[in-house]
């Protein structure tokens, strides 16, 4: 199904199906999150709430590639919201994201339970306070993921990588691993991809109706070494050049 296709009737059971299963894992999620928290340091909960609404929307996630040790900086392409619940599933990780999300009072509230640093894309007064919280994330989280494209691509492909996030790392750059992944969607990216000017409901909408199962595989490639890790701009390159090069490789 293709952006701009009408939802038949059997997408659309699927669409209430899949929400009143989303509804009943939150549900119990709430709850749990708040029985776990005076006991963990990093609350489980989030991480199995968010790979349920994978699995829920009808994702299967693949793996391969070595596993982010712990306390990583992940630096992802980006094709999807699939791509959120996909790693946070697999590797507990955190996200960096634009602080307009933050505007949805609910959302937000699921993003602070999942430990979200959020970003001021225009205000550069604010990026030490930025830098500063993308460092107490990593010490705090299992991993910390930033889509450094800044938006989503349509996943054949990459967007420009942005540095400006990686400043954190820069007098860190020994101590913690900082990680490329390519999401890879295979032949059904098209019909998954959210760009142009589709708003983000009809896309959500277009991958709920799916009756085809979306498969993910989450490639994690070799942790930059530390010449790629000279200074943010170099990190950039390093992973932009990694994911390219892992996308152009013959299957």
């Amino acid at each position: 199904m293709s952006a701009g296709r009408a939802i038949g009737p059997a997408g659309w059971l699927r669409i209430i199906l899949r929400a009143l299963a989303m509804i009943a894992a939150l549900a119990l999620a709430v709850p749990a999150f708040y029985v776990f928290k005076p006991f963990t340091r990093r609350n489980p909960v989030p991480r199995r709430f968010l790979a349920a609404l994978g699995r829920i929307s009808g994702m299967t996630v693949r793996r391969t590639g070595p596993a982010p040790q712990p306390g990583s900086f992940l630096i992802a392409n980006h094709v999807s919201w699939l791509d959120i619940p996909a790693l946070a599933g697999a590797t507990g990780s955190a996200f960096v994201a634009h602080d307009g999300l933050a505007a949805f009072a609910p959302l937000r509230w699921l993003c602070d339970k999942n430990d979200t640093v959020f970003i001021a894309r225009h205000d550069r007064a604010s990026v030490t306070r930025q830098i500063e919280q993308v460092r107490a994330a990593l010490a705090e989280t299992g991993a910390l993921t930033v889509f450094p494209e800044g938006t989503t691509s349509d996943g054949t492909g990459l967007l420009p990588f942005k540095s400006a996030l990686l400043s954190a790392l820069e007098t860190d750059a020994d101590h913690v691993p900082v990680q490329p992944v390519w999401l890879d969607y295979g032949r059904e990216v098209a019909d998954i991809a959210w760009v142009g000017v589709e708003p983000g409901l009809d896309n959500a909408l277009r991958v709920l109706a799916r009756r085809r199962p979306v498969t993910l595989t989450l490639h994690f490639l070799l942790p930059l070494e530390p010449a790629a890790r000279a200074n943010r701009k170099t990190m950039a390159k390093a992973a932009q050049d990694a994911i390219q090069a892992a996308i152009d490789r013959p299957a």
